[in-house]
């Protein structure tokens, strides 16, 4: 079945070679068009995916159609309390939780080192919680608001780090909290060992760009998901790595996770960067650019990009136009996964 792009395209052919004014030439070039058309649109095909679950471990099977349009399989087991215990404290993040948590750590910590001349407290109103402080001494409350502020900094960081999550500036100049996606991406490298016997089986010739094309094609097979805005999403719709792999569907910035990972962990000492711009994330290697390739200058390294979301099939190198357009007028955000 086609897609209605090319069921159109296909159609406006036909009608013209129906056209009494229609040449032999012009077939000619309309078949070219159509060709250079149904090339330059190809989409990758998860063709089958299943999974089989024992008490203890679940096993994965995928197949799916590459940029040459060849048939890829592979299936690994993975262990069912690696899936979903790794990222347990990983959820939705939920600043009014995130602020009863910060504040009791505070609370905790002033009372264990209290501040001379100072008393502290917590009003709590329609789920909201805010910390009041009371003195006498103008100088003592201008100092312990400072020391506060600096508590709530340090808290707010311990955990957000411990649910997965960090501060971030967006390519718009906001400042946000997401999932720390370099960090999940390097934890879970260790998780999808299983895969790596399997992909550098399937890589005939193991050179980075044929290794990283095979994953690319894999992961641009999955399902895609619509990605939540980043800002005020908190982090609702994002899968690690191994979620993604269970539930077989992710929106970009849950590919761009998974394709580092795997990257990562196939090839350990190539650099590699995760770039955001407004509403989709693409994936950097520090390779040089060899010819037409497009890429980026980040802290003087080169990193070559790629569109790991699909549907489209793009190699390394090769990016849609829209995020051409934003890498080009500036409007992006680098993450480089280092250890």
């Amino acid at each position: 079945m086609y897609s209605p792009e090319i069921a159109y395209m296909i159609k406006y052919v036909i009608d013209l070679q129906n056209d009494k004014l229609f040449t032999k030439a012009s077939t000619l070039t309309s078949f070219i068009l159509l060709a250079v058309f149904l090339i330059g649109t190809a989409n990758a095909q998860q063709l089958s995916f299943l999974k089989k679950e024992t008490n203890e471990q679940v096993t994965f099977f995928y197949q799916w159609q590459d940029i040459q349009q060849q048939s890829r399989t592979f299936s690994f087991t993975l262990d069912k309390a690696l899936i979903f215990d790794k990222y347990r404290q990983f959820k939705e993040y939920k600043p009014n939780l995130a602020q009863q948590y910060v504040n009791r750590a505070i609370v905790k910590h002033i009372r264990k080192h209290p501040i001379p001349k100072v008393q502290l407290s917590v009003k709590s109103q329609a789920k909201q919680h805010q910390l009041q402080l009371r003195s006498n001494d103008r100088k003592a409350l201008s100092e312990a608001e400072e020391k506060i502020r600096q508590l709530e900094q340090r808290f707010t960081e311990k955990y957000l780090h411990k649910h997965y999550y960090h501060f971030f500036n967006t390519p718009g100049g906001e400042t946000a909290i997401k999932p720390d996606h370099v960090r999940i991406a390097l934890d879970s490298s260790e998780d999808l060992k299983p895969l790596k016997s399997l992909v550098l089986e399937s890589v005939t010739i193991k050179n980075i760009r044929k290794v990283t094309n095979y994953v690319l094609g894999f992961v641009q097979s999955i399902p895609y998901a619509t990605l939540e805005n980043r800002v005020t999403s908190s982090g609702a719709g994002f899968n690690p790595p191994l979620k993604l792999l269970w539930e077989n569907k992710g929106d970009c910035d849950s590919k761009v996770t998974l394709t580092a990972a795997l990257l990562r962990m196939l090839m350990p000492r190539i650099r590699i960067a995760l770039v955001f711009i407004e509403g989709h994330a693409l994936i950097g290697l520090g390779v040089p650019a060899i010819g037409d390739e497009f890429s980026i200058t980040h802290d003087k390294h080169t990193f070559v990009l790629a569109e790991p979301t699909g549907p489209s099939l793009l190699p390394l190198g090769k990016i849609a136009p829209d995020s051409e357009q934003a890498i080009l007028s500036g409007y992006y955000v680098v993450e480089e996964l280092l250890n």
